[in-house]
């Protein structure tokens, strides 16, 4: 059984009750609502989300810890490695749609438990797989699989993205994608305690701590999450927000931050490894800082977009960024392991800032687009919220993709150079690209056209692309 409420009068009496946890009617927009009954139950729902989507990176980012432990005795040089784990990026970019559209046919809480129980599929095989003398081929069957963990992200974005008023979305969204992109530094301190204490040899045991942990997630999703009616009954969100042009123009911008934080952080120990031949304990045990400080300041990019808007922090992220790959080419020519991992862990923070700040943009600009159109009040904040949320699915997809491409690039690199420098070279160019197209979009003004600023009281006009 759940709590629901109305628009109106919903803190004067308690929310009536529903079956199977569903919520019949929900507006974070109006305050005596959201006072009364509304933030502890959107508070609930992004606490156990956190949860779950920490659970989905950590399988997601699987095999950038596996690989470590693949040592001679497998028979996979760098490169096959390198496409390892670019497989697992792509089927979670991949899916990143259909878990998106599953939150409208399913509801949020139930398309929760399922893709979290389901979670218990990659974790084990790649436990019965692990082996020397297994072919390669179902090591990259085993990867792909792995790859389900990526979708996680874009259904709890788009269920969360639904509980927030507009005003709240840059820190709550933060906070979810924030708690599980530290699924990725948390597996990697598994790998590197596993590897310390009991050897290379034992990568099962990464996997034997999972196992109860996808469990136990999944039951308390099942106990005690809410489905919202509202956004099972629009199936057709996502149809609009992928003809919106600013979906897009989005996208891209997000490949160059989420794209380059889990590009990063799926690679950065095989880079270590092969460009500055590290053992396996010595990368595992540098590995997993990136990823952690670029997770837990993802909350403070939301934040900071929350009030000066999340053009202009992601503009000044992108600029900050060029110049860490900078620092990064330099130390590479040189072989200098100090500076480049001080460029390499300067460009993991600014990646998470710039998530935050990115992801605060997507319901900024739909609800500019619904003032835009005539529509006020909660009319315009449905609205918003209907698009906003089917276009972070389709977002998050397109980043995650970014991904891929940094791991492809990284394994290009080392096959004909020896060296990640010509792939840092392109990703500053990737960078110079998002910048010119950020400013261009939604800041520079003119007499024709005004930029959206993306901040709790959008702008109604809205540049056009």
């Amino acid at each position: 059984m759940t709590d629901t409420g109305t628009a109106t009068g919903a803190a004067a009496r308690p929310p009536a009750r529903g079956a199977g946890r569903w919520i019949e009617r929900w507006d974070p927009e109006d305050e005596t609502f959201w006072r009364g009954h509304g933030r502890r139950i959107a508070r609930r729902n992004l606490v156990l989300s956190v949860v779950c989507e920490h659970i989905g990176f950590s399988v997601w980012s699987l095999w950038s810890v596996m690989v470590l432990f693949m040592g001679p005795e497998y028979g996979i040089d760098a490169a096959g490695k390198f496409f390892l784990v670019a497989v697992a990026t792509l089927v979670g970019a991949v899916l990143r749609v259909p878990y998106t559209l599953a939150v409208a046919r399913f509801g949020g809480r139930n398309w929760t438990v399922f893709s979290v129980a389901l979670l218990l599929v990659p974790t084990a095989a790649a436990a019965f797989a692990l082996r020397p003398g297994t072919s390669y081929s179902v090591f990259l069957l085993v990867a792909a699989l792995a790859g389900v963990g990526g979708g996680n992200f874009a259904s709890s974005m788009t269920n969360i993205n639904s509980f927030y008023p507009l005003r709240k979305k840059g820190w709550a969204l933060g906070l979810n994608a924030g708690g599980g992109n530290l699924g990725v530094p948390v597996v990697q301190l598994l790998g590197l305690l596993v590897i310390a204490t009991a050897g290379a040899a034992h990568p099962r045991l990464v996997l034997a701590v999972y196992l109860p942990l996808i469990v136990a997630a999944a039951v308390l999703a099942a106990l005690f999450m809410d489905n919202l009616r509202p956004v099972r009954n629009d199936t057709g969100a996502a149809r609009d927000a992928a003809r919106d042009p600013h979906t897009w123009i989005v996208s891209l911008l997000y490949v160059g931050t989420f794209g380059s934080f889990i590009g990063y952080g799926f690679a950065f120990g095989l880079v270590l490894q092969t460009q500055f031949a590290r053992t396996p304990l010595q990368a595992a045990s540098l590995t997993f800082l990136g990823p952690l400080l670029g997770s837990l300041v993802r909350p403070v990019g939301g934040r900071l977009a929350d009030r000066y808007g999340g053009a202009r922090i992601t503009l000044a992220n992108f600029a900050a960024m060029a110049l860490a790959t900078g620092v990064v080419i330099v130390a590479s020519a040189r072989h200098s392991l100090d500076a480049f991992l001080a460029g390499f862990v300067a460009l993991f923070v600014l990646t998470g800032l710039g998530n935050g700040s990115t992801y605060k943009m997507i319901p900024g600009i739909f609800h500019a687009k619904a003032l835009a159109k005539g529509l006020t009040g909660e009319a315009a904040a449905a609205h918003g919220r209907r698009l906003s949320g089917a276009a972070m699915g389709l977002i998050g997809a397109v980043g995650a993709l970014g991904g891929l491409g940094i791991n492809l690039a990284f394994r290009q690199a080392f096959r004909s150079a020896g060296t990640g420098i010509p792939a840092f070279v392109a990703f500053l160019g990737c960078y110079a690209l998002c910048s010119a197209v950020t400013w261009a979009v939604y800041l520079r003004r003119t007499a024709a056209t005004v930029a959206v600023r993306d901040r709790e009281a959008p702008q109604p006009a809205l540049a056009k692309v």
